[in-house]
């Protein structure tokens, strides 16, 4: 089981050298990153239409202890079947050995207290869905949690919380993860590792219960992962991983598939850390820095202070229009070429930045917002100055994701620790990359050329912003070329 009472609890490329090097296909004699063609994702095309159960396929035919007969338990049922599926395929392949399905379906109703017990406790009040390694069961709230996560984010995102959690029954059987150093933050990621195997396997068309596209299908998707993640990274139960952690995870699956989900452990999964932030200094640190012009300004000193270009853009704070000849204006931050300046409107960009909240009936919050989704995007309108400088195209879709990648790399020299060589004058923390991902995954504007065109892919996206933040610049500069 994955969390504790009335907590939602669910799921989420090997370290980027790795990745580079693993993740290439041969044309014409040489190799081409399959992240070359910005209207791909992963090597497949980025599609438009359906996402979610197929038209006109028949509903499983399951057993489920508890269920009331409702279209989310028919749901549940199409997906653990799909999963099943894919792993009847998979796991001899992977384990030598045969797929074993789990023993018992069990749906509830947190706000009854006569519903079946999961995992022997009463399921009164428990908003979550999970596997049970005593009996090999898979449970789920039927009543609250799934039906706002298809409300908000699609039916392939519930699917993808069971396939979460029939990750966590393959390790069990297969035995891949035990008591070992920071054992239950590899389970987690794992699980979201298979989950990304099995979204990939719906990607490809595959599944009999489910269709998703790889643009806005895709994309909803991962902005799950990134709304149910550890919220406190300071709670000694978070152990599920941030938000850029379990998008990292999901995408290694969709990318490299289920046998690079089963080699994870702590070392890989420390190698994606970097020297990011993983806690608070203090417990009450909220890490937000509200946005005006004061800090604006000092945002862009430390983006000169890393990169020392020999003409550093002007920066103006009386709106994001600035009568440009040569580019479209994007609200709420812009850069024009000719003469190479940003335009801010600060209001607006500090009205993104402020810190989304939870409503009160609301279990999930959409979209995570806070100070770093506006100074990201300050940062990617700078690197549109430093693409100028290098000669670069500024209105291309390979310019929209230098812009990612090149906001990435910024992000890792704030990082506490680089801060001292990079001359960094404002630091990150705990929850900024979050908050930089869900903005890449919902209008993509930090991933965008001069006009605020992005490329469909969020996939795409945010893997640039993390090529960036793990990479460096000279992978920037090499993988995204025209």
């Amino acid at each position: 089981m994955v969390g504790r009472r009335v907590v939602i609890v669910t799921s989420s490329l090997l370290a980027v050298a790795a990745l580079l090097a693993g993740c290439a296909q041969g044309t014409s004699g040489h190799a081409v990153s399959i992240y070359h063609d910005p209207f791909r994702v992963a090597g497949l095309d980025a599609t438009a239409g359906p996402s979610g159960l197929r038209p006109g396929a028949p509903n499983a035919d399951r057993a489920i202890t508890g269920t009331d007969g409702g279209d989310i338990d028919a749901l549940a049922a199409n997906a653990v079947t799909d999963i099943e599926t894919y792993w009847a395929a998979e796991y001899p392949a992977l384990f030598d050995k045969p797929f074993e399905p789990v023993d018992e379906l069990i749906s509830w109703d947190p706000t009854e207290s006569n519903g079946p017990d999961f995992c022997e406790e009463t399921t009164e009040e428990l908003i979550n869905a999970g596997y049970c390694s005593i009996d090999h069961t898979i449970g789920w709230d039927r009543e609250l949690l799934l039906p706002e996560v298809r409300e908000k984010f699609g039916e392939v995102a519930v699917a993808f919380i069971f396939a979460h959690e029939y990750g966590h029954a393959v390790q069990r059987k297969a035995g891949i993860v035990g008591g070992k150093r920071d054992a239950a933050l590899v389970r987690e990621q794992q699980a979201d590792c298979f989950g990304g195997a099995f979204l990939r396997h719906v990607a490809e068309d595959k599944a009999a219960h489910f269709t998703m596209n790889t643009s806005d299908g895709l994309n909803k998707v991962l902005a799950s992962a990134v709304a149910i993640r550890d919220e406190d990274p300071n709670d000694p139960e978070s152990h599920h991983g941030s938000a850029f952690e379990r998008v990292t995870a999901t995408q290694i699956g969709f990318t490299d598939g289920a046998g690079a989900c089963a080699k994870m452990d702590a070392d890989e999964i420390e190698s994606r850390r970097a020297d990011l932030p993983q806690q608070f200094a203090e417990g009450n640190d909220s890490g937000e820095l509200p946005v005006t012009e004061a800090t604006l300004d000092e945002f862009v000193k430390t983006f000169q202070a890393i990169f020392d270009l020999p003409q550093p853009p002007k920066v103006v704070f009386t709106g994001a229009d600035t009568g440009c000849s040569d580019a479209v204006a994007t609200e709420p931050v812009s850069y024009c070429p000719s003469t190479n300046t940003i335009g801010i409107s600060v209001d607006d960009l500090a009205e993104r930045g402020t810190p989304g909240r939870v409503g009160r009936r609301e279990l999930i919050q959409t979209n995570i917002t806070g100070d770093y989704n506006a100074y990201v995007l300050l940062a990617s309108r700078y690197t549109l100055a430093m693409q100028k400088e290098n000669g670069q195209s500024l209105d291309t879709p390979q310019t929209a994701l230098r812009a990612a990648c090149l906001s990435g790399v910024i992000t890792a020299a704030l990082s506490p620790t680089n801060a001292a060589a990079s001359g960094a004058q404002v630091t990150l923390s705990p929850g900024d990359l979050d908050e930089a991902v869900s903005g890449l995954l919902t209008d993509g504007l930090a991933a965008s050329d001069v006009n605020g065109e992005t490329v469909p892919s969020g996939f795409a996206r945010v893997d640039a912003f993390r090529t960036g933040v793990l990479g460096g610049r000279e992978v920037c500069d090499s993988r995204y070329t025209e």
